[in-house]
């Protein structure tokens, strides 16, 4: 059971639910298919559209779909302004009417390879976390200038882990289906992340750290969002087990356990509540 226990804490914290940075960075591919019925409230023939990738945070990634033609081009506003129009590595085209290929309405599917633009195609493996897929479309002729139609986004997780998603659409986007599938390999600058497991997370009294294997010299470090170091110890032996912290008379927020023995560097972010 506690194996079990481990393990499953193990995935959260490399799939970046326990880590402040960005270590871990798992190669990978998203394949993501929606359904786009053609509106009838409003109405509309022809459709512009964006489908883009952005992080937690909110920050661009990549553009993976970009329609819209010389008249049409001020009605993914949202798009533009995330994205400074960049599309490397993008699909992209005029407006999408009932004769193209892909046609204005219907499904389509975008892939993407757990990469950034980077100034490039081939891009750089993104860290691993929680990301959104954003859809923006428009579909009326009369439209206002710099609006749309419609947005919306569905977020998932990138990590080591397999992801099958299924989310609720809205009226104008439906049978969506996100599906994250890792490779093989992973890229990762955290050298103690397979030997150490710190949890749980959220805490409100007791932050475990589980030593996988013994380090004859350690150092560890709880530190605030401001920078100041609330608890240290510099044990000159660390035996393979469970190490506790108690937390309980601490402020609320953000924390940050930095573990150092010999030249491995481990950092974990935990939220004391």
């Amino acid at each position: 059971m506690r194996k079990h226990l481990l393990l499953f804490i193990s995935m959260l914290i490399v799939s970046g639910f326990g880590l402040s940075e960005g270590y871990a960075q798992t190669n990978g591919t998203l394949t993501f298919t929606f359904n786009q019925p053609q509106p009838t409230s409003p109405s509309g023939t022809k459709n512009v559209i964006a489908v883009w990738i952005e992080d937690g945070s909110g920050t661009f990634i990549k553009t993976k779909m970009r329609y819209w033609g010389n008249g049409t081009n001020d009605h993914l506003p949202t798009w533009v302004t995330k994205s400074a129009q960049n599309v490397t590595d993008a699909t992209t085209g005029a407006t999408r009417t009932s004769s193209t290929n892909p046609t204005a309405f219907g499904s389509k599917t975008i892939t993407w390879d757990g990469k950034n633009v980077n100034g490039t195609s081939n891009g750089t493996t993104v860290t691993d976390g929680t990301y959104k897929v954003w859809i923006e479309s428009s579909w009326q002729t009369s439209v206002a200038s710099n609006t749309h139609n419609d947005i919306i986004s569905f977020t998932f997780t990138k990590g080591p882990s397999t992801v099958h998603l299924t989310p609720t659409g809205d009226t104008y986007f439906n049978t969506i289906t996100l599906d994250w599938v890792p490779a093989t390999t992973s890229v990762s600058e955290l050298n103690l992340n397979q030997s150490v497991i710190v949890y749980p997370n959220p805490t409100s009294d007791f932050i475990h750290i589980d030593f996988q294997q013994s380090y004859a010299e350690c150092k560890i470090s709880l530190v605030n969002s401001l920078g100041q170091t609330v608890y240290e110890e510099k044990p000159t032996q660390m035996n393979a087990g469970n190490k506790s912290i108690d937390v309980s008379h601490l402020a609320k927020g953000i924390y940050f356990v930095n573990i150092q023995a010999k030249d491995q560097i481990a950092k974990y972010k935990v939220m004391v509540k």
